[in-house]
């Protein structure tokens, strides 16, 4: 075996598993408005990832989606996840997050919540999906920073 893959598997990442013990260094990462991808899982068992904003209260990620999309259907059939956020300036640097999807809502008529990821990304989009819209409230299980 080489001495790099002697070293890379000694490599130790440090998993954070409170739900409200992100770690400090990467939590500006989840404040700012930065993208995420999320990962669900396909029927046949593929991952399927797709950049996604969110929202970020200290306990739970939300996010948007339509009822309409491979997306949402795989959430419903099984809702763990797994987000990749990235540093927009460092894309070494990112968090891991595992979680679980633990709510699906709807929006209300004109997409309030997607309204407020808008204004908190700096975009304004007509929504014509507004009536298929729900929220998505993510409870994340693990942190992993990179």
């Amino acid at each position: 075996m080489s001495r790099a893959r002697r070293r890379w598997r000694r490599a130790r990442v440090r998993v954070y598993r409170l739900t409200n013990d992100s770690p400090e260094s990467h939590a500006d990462l989840l404040k700012r408005p930065t993208f995420a991808h999320l990962a669900t899982t396909r029927p046949d068992g593929a991952p399927q990832t797709n950049v996604m904003w969110f929202d970020w209260d200290g306990e739970r990620i939300r996010m948007t989606h339509t009822k309409t999309r491979q997306k949402f259907r795989n959430l419903q059939r099984d809702p763990r996840v797994a987000l990749s956020i990235a540093d927009p300036d460092d894309p070494y640097r990112y968090i891991e997050v595992r979680g679980v999807l633990e709510t699906i809502e709807d929006d209300d008529a004109q997409a309030s919540f997607y309204q407020s990821l808008q204004r908190r990304y700096g975009k304004s989009y007509p929504i014509p999906d507004a009536a298929v819209r729900v929220i998505l409230t993510i409870r994340p299980e693990a942190f992993v920073p990179h």
